[in-house]
């Protein structure tokens, strides 16, 4: 009996000393908080690489490839896009049917629908 409960004292410390070791590990890794200097503060600002918004897919104009790069498009759904146009807002796809309002939700921030402007 006097074993098994070493056995278990044992394994029990081993567990602690690699949860410790690992919370130490990761705590090297990620920077503190609220602590800069300006040699630091500086050199954040200019690894930062400006990144630009991707454009938004045109549903007027946008070929059924396009439609396809969208999430949840498939090509049923890019066929059905297509033969409804032209669409004088995004929300139509949901409206006319064409998708959920879960799908839709997905879409809207990657789409936009222009309309030609009347001569």
């Amino acid at each position: 009996m006097l074993s098994k409960k070493w056995m278990f004292v044992a394994a029990a410390a081993a567990m602690t000393i690699s949860v410790a070791s690992l919370a130490l590990a990761q705590a090297s890794t990620t920077p503190p908080t609220g602590t800069s200097s300006a040699k630091s503060h500086s050199t954040t600002h200019s690894t930062h690489a400006k990144t630009t918004p991707a454009p938004k897919v045109d549903l007027n104009m946008a070929s059924k490839e396009e439609l396809m790069k969208l999430p949840g498009i498939n090509e049923a759904t890019a066929d059905k896009i297509i033969a409804a146009r032209p669409f004088k807002s995004k929300s139509e796809l949901e409206s006319k049917g064409l998708v959920t309002k879960a799908e839709y939700n997905k879409l809207a921030p990657h789409i936009i629908a222009k309309t030609e402007a009347k001569k």
